[in-house]
């Protein structure tokens, strides 16, 4: 399985389409296999799904994403945890243990603007 991690530093970034960077973790029988961190290659409408699919991500991890996100996310068979915060090794030890639960969505609308990665211009 693997999982992406909306990064900010060392930390869950709490806002996915913006966030600077993914941290794409490839977990298999409860071992971590490979961990990578990915640059964010922009917000735009519905690549990010396609971008993490391409990448065999199963399962998206993140402090909080906007309603159609989850749903194209969704379309393309990939889960989504939102409502998380924390260091990143926490939570990939905490997603192992089975203890992630999706939590309150943080985000808003337009709630993301003027944080990390603007939408690219199409």
């Amino acid at each position: 399985m693997k999982i992406a991690i909306s990064t900010d530093g060392d930390y869950v970034s709490a806002h996915f389409g913006r966030c600077p960077h993914y941290t794409i973790v490839e977990i298999e029988q409860g071992k971590v296999l490979n961990k990578e961190l990915v640059a964010n290659p922009g917000h735009q409408q519905g690549f990010l799904p396609q971008f993490l699919h391409q990448k065999e991500v199963n399962c998206i991890i993140t402090g909080g994403m906007g309603w159609r996100a989850t749903g194209l996310f969704a379309e393309k068979g990939i889960e989504t945890i939102i409502g998380i915060s924390g260091s990143i090794d926490d939570v990939i030890e905490r997603f192992i243990r089975g203890e992630l639960k999706t939590e309150e969505n943080p985000c808003k609308s337009g709630a993301g603007k003027g944080y990390g990665i603007e939408k690219v211009k199409e």
